[in-house]
């Protein structure tokens, strides 16, 4: 059996995005079994336990980057879907 004496661990839940930012995120349905101050991490607060102080706003940036270079073809593919929902 591996011996990880120094190793820290952290049990928790999880939400990579919140949609109701920027109020704090408001659907945690079994907030009485939880300490949701410390067993649950949102969006940011998740993303930079993950990587560190900043990566939320990394991140965040990369998808906007993304987006712009993307545009065209991102408008195109909902263009196509649109012609649907009519």
């Amino acid at each position: 059996m591996l011996d990880f004496k120094d190793c820290k661990i952290n049990s928790l839940i999880a939400i990579p995005y919140n949609p109701y930012e920027p109020k704090p995120y408001a659907r945690w349905t079994i907030a009485g079994m939880l300490d949701l101050k410390h067993e649950l991490k949102v969006a940011k607060e998740f993303w930079d336990f993950l990587g560190g102080e900043g990566s939320y706003e990394l991140l965040l940036n990369a998808f906007e980057q993304a987006g712009i270079s993307l545009r065209t073809e991102i408008d195109a593919y909902f263009a196509y879907f649109a012609k649907f929902m009519h």
